[in-house]
């Protein structure tokens, strides 16, 4: 068993970026996991699966799968046209596989079933209520350390040592995870998690649709951040003449300004944003056991859930 050794401190909050965990179960796991009638569910038993070693191994206090309300929130476009642009579907929404868009409600109704907290905020991603989430378990205190589980490295700014806040990165596959402290981020980016906003910001994220600076990539963002403290810092060496920052890289930062004016509102996530009160404590019992037996047989889920089931009676068990 893997998915990386939990943050010290006790019992941890879990926090599950949830599309990120069932894209990546839908293109990891086969095809050929079906529905007694012929419907692909592999994205459905991976979540799970996900979902039970990921309490096998942290015997988390607390789990919510922060769930995207909008995958596209309006402020973020409105500031940076081309976020995400590349994603949207000819009907205007997000370009899904349609094999994956029936198997998102089936995750939603056995989360419910199950009694596992899901939460979201309108008009905002996943990314903005893990934030929120972890904002208030922090100011909450006394809940153990926050482990943030996700594939998207955005979330790497909610990195924490001090506040106890870790990331998971999947970026490998749930039982191949990374434990990802500022130890982690210094090494590989020369950024602690206060700083990753600022390096993204500047570097660029083609598949969210941000450009960057031109000319200015990981290592010499990183440089830029180390020697004049954050974004701010590095556009004021560059709007004034006498700063001995090279003449290139002062002429592209300039060149950029529109963009580095918009770029943070898009990185940074919303550590405010609406989310409704969760506990997201993790069920002494199923919350609805005849829709969760249902919906076993009906989606021929059963090894999935039984997992699950067993994981959360594991994590009850001192």
């Amino acid at each position: 068993m893997s998915a990386a050794p939990g943050p010290p401190g006790g019992a941890p909050v879990l926090l599950l970026d949830a599309a990120s965990l069932y894209y990546r179960a839908f293109h990891g796991v086969p095809s050929s996991l079906t529905a007694p009638d012929g419907t692909p569910v592999n994205a459905v038993r991976g979540f799970l699966d996900a979902v039970a070693l990921l309490v096998d191994v942290h015997r988390p206090a607390r789990l919510v799968a922060c769930w995207d309300e909008d995958w596209r929130p309006a402020f973020r476009v409105a500031a940076l046209p081309s976020y995400k642009a590349h994603r949207v579907g000819a009907d205007g929404a997000e370009d899904t596989p349609p094999q994956l868009v029936p198997q998102v409600d089936v995750i939603v109704r056995v989360l419910a079933a199950l009694g596992l907290a899901r939460a979201g905020a309108a008009g905002h991603e996943a990314d903005d209520v893990a934030a929120t989430l972890a904002a208030r378990a922090v100011a909450a205190g006394g809940r153990g350390p926050v482990l943030v589980v996700t594939g998207d490295r955005d979330l790497f700014q909610l990195v924490d040592d001090r506040a106890g806040v870790g990331v998971l990165y999947v970026g490998k596959g749930v039982r191949r995870a990374e434990r990802v402290d500022e130890a982690w981020l210094r090494e590989r980016y020369g950024v602690d998690g206060r700083g990753y906003a600022d390096l993204a910001a500047l570097r660029g994220d083609p598949s969210d649709g941000l450009p960057g600076v031109a000319g200015i990539g990981q290592k010499t963002a990183a440089a830029l951040l180390a020697r004049f403290g954050d974004l701010a810092g590095v556009r004021a060496a560059a709007a004034d003449p006498s700063s001995d920052l090279p003449a290139g890289q002062r002429r592209r930062l300039l060149e950029a300004a529109a963009y580095l004016d918009a770029a943070p509102v898009v990185v940074r996530t919303v550590r405010g944003a609406p989310v409704p009160e969760v506990d997201g404590a993790l069920p002494a019992a199923p919350a609805d056991p005849g829709a969760l037996a249902e919906l076993t047989e009906r989606w021929g889920l059963g090894g999935s859930v039984q997992r699950v089931l067993a994981a959360l009676e594991r994590a009850r068990t001192p």
